[in-house]
């Protein structure tokens, strides 16, 4: 669905990408994690066709994003960091927005909204920061358009509405549909995702799915010595060493992406060696 082979670009004075490969198929919400200014947000437009490679290619659904031709367009929607939306009603962004998505819902709009408890009666400029968001991630989803990009989407949410966001996201995938979240924010997308991709200073230093994540690594809180000389990441907790080690026995612990993100950008190797 997705096909990013040898993506070279660069801005003025910082070189972001320089050769970065990556394959994103249907039926999946991809988790694309990294510290700020690591180059996910500018990943993601240059899959939506707002950059442009330097050199290498980009296809979606076989189209060419950086031509945007509306059979592209129409197939994809970003819902950016920053955005800006009219001083209208969430009604009225249906009427001028709507009909160009072939696949929009307005049934399934207002049950987003319902959801996320927007008040259908206020124009847009009206709500705080995150019920703006909360409106546009509604309308992303109601367009049902088969490529979703999402770049920091819970930023500016509450714990409530991060939790009504994660519910929300998993009841929209399908097997046509291909969900990139983009984020530093590790702890909001844990039993939500199902491929973890984890970028830093351009490149990608993971890409496993939570199935082998779960099959090969152990997650585990231990006081054992044996355990932390064999483990291959771990740190000091109130409760415990919190221990990422090889899974031995093929039972799946409970995946803690946050101390997973930690141990991939302090110990890389390490951890790279049990996918191996």
């Amino acid at each position: 669905m997705i096909s990013v082979k040898d993506l070279h670009f660069g801005y003025k004075k910082k070189k972001v990408f320089n050769g970065l490969t990556l394959t994103l198929q249907p039926g999946h919400i991809y988790g694309l994690l990294g510290k700020n200014g690591t180059g996910k947000s500018t990943l993601l437009r240059n899959i939506s066709g707002l950059l442009f490679p330097d050199r290498g290619s980009i296809t979606v659904n076989g189209e060419v994003p950086g031509k945007r031709r509306p059979s592209f367009l129409r197939d994809l929607f970003l819902i950016p960091e920053e955005f800006y939306l009219p001083d209208v009603t969430p009604q009225k962004l249906i009427t001028y927005h709507a009909p160009f998505y072939p696949g929009f819902s307005g049934e399934q709009f207002n049950r987003y909204l319902a959801e996320f408890e927007i008040p259908s009666g206020n124009t847009i400029q009206h709500m705080s920061y995150g019920q703006k968001k909360k409106t546009l991630i509604s309308f992303g989803l109601a367009c049902n358009a088969p490529v979703l990009l999402m770049d920091e989407p819970t930023n500016g949410l509450d714990i409530m509405s991060k939790s009504q966001f994660r519910k929300v996201i998993a009841g929209a995938l399908d097997e046509k549909k291909c969900i990139v979240i983009s984020t530093h924010q590790v702890k909001d997308l844990e039993s939500l995702i199902d491929r973890i991709t984890i970028i830093d200073d351009g490149k990608i230093l993971f890409d496993q799915t939570i199935e082998d994540i779960s099959r090969k690594l152990s997650f585990k809180i231990s006081f054992d010595n044996e355990d932390l000389n064999e483990a291959l990441y771990s740190e000091s907790g109130l409760k415990g060493n919190i221990v990422v080690g090889r899974n031995h026995t093929g039972e799946e612990s409970r995946l803690d992406l946050e101390v997973l993100y930690k141990a991939i950008i302090l110990n890389q190797d390490k951890i790279q060696s049990a996918f191996r």
